[in-house]
């Protein structure tokens, strides 16, 4: 499902149960050494998925553990993004040579808890989803507008290790074409010596699932 929205220089790898049996390396066996058995399962499949998209560029496996913020910490020359939720988890990676960053989401297709939204959603994006009243696609447009400031987070935080509040960014979906784009409402980082003001993404609707992604890539050469 997730490469349907990946270029090909992204190689990815997913799963919809925690069947197969990863083995984690000590240093991941630490992180989840307390944890329940759902969060211990969810852990390593998702740790399974990214050795083999590693192994799609040719990597070897490697532990991969959280670093700052919880973000995965990747092999040198390597971006990349993981995520999980009910019945999916999924990475995606690539060499850094290549592409600067990658954000990756995967959500529930299920409208937002009460309150939600109200937390996430700027006034624009508030009036676009009351357009979206009546709408018969079966998307829920809302858990893909959290979905896409969830992809947009995990983009930008390895370009800036800062962190990036839900209203700081204004999302606008595109129904038809299955992308969305972002309007950054502050500074961005530089990329390839060009400032960042956005980000451009985009999304599937399949398997009572919603996912998202954003990939960046590199721009070698001075700046036009």
């Amino acid at each position: 499902m997730i490469e349907r929205i990946l270029p090909p220089e992204v190689a990815s790898a997913e799963a919809f149960d925690d069947r197969e049996a990863v083995a984690l390396f000590p240093e991941e066996e630490a992180v989840v050494a307390r944890a329940v058995d759902k969060r211990r399962r969810e852990f390593a499949t998702a740790r399974g998925c990214a050795r083999r998209a590693l192994a799609v560029l040719g990597l070897p496996p490697v532990p991969i553990v959280p670093g700052e913020r919880g973000a995965p910490a990747w092999p040198a020359g390597v971006v990349g993004s993981m995520t999980h939720c009910d019945g999916y988890r999924a990475s995606a990676v690539a060499r850094e040579e290549r592409v600067r960053t990658v954000g990756l989401d995967a959500e529930p297709n299920e409208p937002l808890p009460d309150g939600v939204l109200e937390a996430i959603a700027t006034p624009p994006e508030r009036a676009w989803l009351q357009r979206r009243d009546g709408d018969r696609s079966g998307v829920c447009w809302d858990r893909l507008l959290f979905s896409a400031k969830e992809s947009i987070y995990k983009a930008w935080f390895p370009l800036t290790r800062r962190w990036l509040n839900f209203e700081e960014a204004v999302v606008t979906p595109d129904p038809e074409a299955g992308t969305f784009s972002s309007r950054l409402l502050v500074p961005g980082p530089v990329v390839d010596g060009r400032a960042l003001t956005g980000f451009t993404g985009r999304w599937i609707v399949s398997r009572g699932l919603v996912a998202t992604a954003i990939t960046v890539p590199s721009r070698p050469g001075p700046p036009r």
